[in-house]
């Protein structure tokens, strides 16, 4: 067991943080930072990282949403580790967001968010 009483679990790490695909920047190494502490203090594996451009709303429509969605459907992950919920979808495109939250939380993946802020909430 880990400090905060949480298992070594597979999850699963994804970060939509820049707009240039080509050229990951410095919100997409921050995000994953963050990420990787979050779980290591947590005890948690991240199995995989995903990624994807920051810019479309419906996180359906990308790559690597559907990556990880293949990933919770098949039951490899426990969770999907996030920075903030913009990073699913945009605060404009919010039910979105919702919808991808309750189908992952059909399948029994939480949602876990890694900014401090949000973090601390358990």
């Amino acid at each position: 067991m880990t400090p905060h009483g949480e298992s070594d679990s597979p999850v699963v790490l994804y970060v939509c943080a820049d707009r240039a695909p080509e050229a990951p920047g410095d919100a997409t190494q921050r995000a994953q930072t963050e990420g990787r502490a979050f779980a290591q203090e947590r005890g948690l594996t991240i199995a995989e990282v995903v990624t994807d451009t920051y810019g479309e709303p419906d996180p359906a429509r990308r790559r690597g949403w559907r990556r990880v969605r293949q990933l919770a459907q098949t039951g490899h992950v426990t969770a999907v580790l996030v920075r903030w919920p913009s990073a699913i979808a945009p605060e404009s495109a919010r039910e979105l967001r919702h919808r991808e939250a309750a189908w992952l939380h059909d399948q029994g993946v939480r949602v876990r968010y890694t900014w401090a802020p949000l973090s601390s909430r358990g």
